[in-house]
């Protein structure tokens, strides 16, 4: 059995979305969705497109107009303050810092004057379908999945992306995909979202990856709410050009 990982810098930026930290306090960055908030523009913290650092940094701010010592939260009372303030990262900002894309030349499919602001402002522009576009990635078989490759998810209500961190191999074929996203499940109730890993056993390497058997909060196949997503939209496997 061989394993292949994202690289050292990749999973410290997933670990301080998932474990963020201050003082004796540790929650995970909630999730943001700019279509529940109607915020289009601002802060990257505040739109669902921040690093940790900015998360970090905003959360300075607030607390310090609100005049709350950030060595007094405890683990829940940080996230339900990220969460009342609407701080969080969204699916595809957690994917732009942990691909480390902002080394890349995006293409956006805009307008003239559009692309040039996306260009400027290119992290607060990148959603899903820039991702998918085939002019920024291309599809893959399920059979050469590598760490760094994503899963996206396309449908008319709200695109989605997880990216894969982890492949378990035998004899050179992938065996188990384990993939890490920001997502609010229904049942994670008003505090419980932000980053979520899962993993997707791969039963017949000449099927969809679809038909796998995927596992997220012990939850299997059609109770998995990603795969239910999944399963409504069109999904595939991507890796950037």
């Amino acid at each position: 059995m061989n394993t292949k990982i994202l690289s050292e810098s990749a999973l410290n930026i997933i670990d301080q979305y998932k474990n963020f930290k201050i003082g004796n306090a540790i929650c995970s960055i909630p999730y943001f969705n700019n279509k529940t908030t109607a915020r289009r523009a601002g802060l990257r913290a505040e739109i669902g497109k921040g690093s940790p650092k900015d998360i970090f940094e905003e959360l300075r701010q607030k607390t310090f107009e609100q005049k709350i010592d950030l060595e007094s939260f405890t683990s829940e009372s940080l996230k339900k303050f990220l969460v009342d303030n609407n701080i969080g990262i969204d699916c595809s900002g957690f994917t732009y810092y942990v691909l480390d894309l902002a080394k890349k030349n995006l293409y956006f499919d805009k307008g003239f004057i559009q692309k040039i602001k996306a260009k400027i402002r290119q992290v607060e522009n990148t959603d899903v379908k820039t991702l998918a576009h085939n002019k920024n990635s291309n599809t893959i078989p399920i059979s050469e999945i590598q760490p760094g490759d994503f899963i996206t998810i396309i449908n008319n209500e709200r695109d989605h992306i997880l990216v894969i961190h982890q492949i378990e191999y035998q004899n050179f074929i992938p065996t188990t995909i384990h993939y890490v996203h920001a997502i609010a499940w229904p049942t994670d109730g008003e505090y419980g979202h932000g980053i979520h890993e899962g993993k997707i056993e791969i039963l017949d390497i000449n099927k969809n990856i679809l038909e796998q058997k995927w596992i997220e909060n012990n939850m299997i196949n059609n109770e998995n709410y990603t795969l239910a997503k999944a399963n409504k939209s069109v999904t595939e496997i991507r890796r950037l050009n």
